[in-house]
């Protein structure tokens, strides 16, 4: 549970690359044990903001404050404060998970009892103490983005920083990185997770920040920013036969409905109640003799509030 001190604070942040603009003056604190998803589309500046924060990547104009105080260069011992899980991964692949760890560890600082029992832990973190002593080419992409991940929490760190985790992850491996990372959120470490996956965030995270072209966006609890999506409820509709045009103004001019886009014969309609919405609209369907093949309905995701807010679907960008 996140309490009210901030950890972690980006201040107008800006980089270019040439004419390209990668991250165009973002701004955004997190508070202690909170979790919140960084999300957008490929190429929206998440990464580049995540390598401004770790100072990887030194930002045209903006501060990064940790703990209240600015990051003062690679040796401030604030930096400590963070963990980074990597997009792309950092790991030697000719050695194996425990000599992997111990090189890590030993850059961290780390000797002997005290390094022994932290690769120890992380390695359960990880789901990897049956495979420790396999080079690391033989593992899977799941379990190197799992050893990844446990390299990050090497040295304790309050602030875990997660660039897209799971690309190129199988299923299994995929959710035991989630099962990780929701324990480490219950533990309460501070998250920023990157991703472009919609339902990554509204599992992981309380909070979601949206990026598109370098810009947040967005900025609001999960919930909060799927009711803005929308007014909280889908309806779709698989009919027989296509809905003539003077049914469809019929069904667009009951109260209960707000908006409905029509694929084929799909009709998905919008509706902030659907308790109140369906008997109206199921007699208006039976009125007109439209029969329907299918109903379901679905609450608002965030990828309706990207749609919202940009016009676009995260896939399109």
């Amino acid at each position: 549970m996140a309490d009210s001190t901030i950890v972690l604070e980006a201040t107008a942040l800006r980089k270019s690359y040439g004419a390209i603009t990668a991250v165009d003056g973002i701004s955004f604190a997190l508070h202690a044990g909170e979790s919140a998803g960084l999300l957008g589309p490929n190429g929206a500046g998440k990464t580049t903001a995540i390598s401004m924060i770790m100072g990887n990547v030194t930002p045209d104009s903006g501060t990064v404050k940790i703990e209240g105080s600015p990051l003062l260069g690679d040796c401030d011992e604030r930096k400590r404060r963070l963990g980074l899980v990597p997009q792309d991964l950092a790991l030697y692949e000719e050695l194996t998970a425990v000599e992997n760890l111990r090189y890590f560890g030993a850059l961290q600082g780390l000797r002997g009892r005290e390094l022994t029992t932290r690769m120890d832990a992380v390695l359960e973190i990880a789901g990897l103490k049956d495979r420790a002593r396999d080079r690391t080419a033989h593992y899977s992409g799941g379990m190197k983005r799992r050893l990844n991940l446990a390299v990050a929490l090497l040295h304790e760190p309050q602030i875990l920083l997660l660039d897209e985790p799971t690309v190129g992850v199988d299923p299994q491996s995929r959710n035991a990185l989630f099962e990780a990372i929701e324990a480490l959120r219950a533990e309460g470490k501070t998250i920023l997770y990157t991703t472009h996956y919609m339902e990554e965030v509204e599992r992981l995270c309380h909070r979601a920040l949206i990026m598109d072209q370098g810009r947040v966006i967005a900025d609001d609890s999960v919930a909060n920013l799927k009711a803005r999506g929308l007014s909280g409820r889908l309806v779709l509709l698989d009919t027989e036969s296509p809905v003539p045009d003077h049914v469809m103004q019929e069904l667009s001019a009951l109260p209960e409905i707000q908006k409905i886009t029509v694929t084929g014969l799909r009709l998905e309609l919008e509706t902030a109640d659907f308790m109140a919405a369906a008997p109206a609209l199921l007699e208006r369907l039976r009125a007109h003799a439209i029969s329907i093949r299918h109903m379901e309905t679905e609450s608002a995701s965030l990828e309706h509030v990207f749609l919202a807010l940009t016009g676009r679907t995260i896939r399109d960008s």
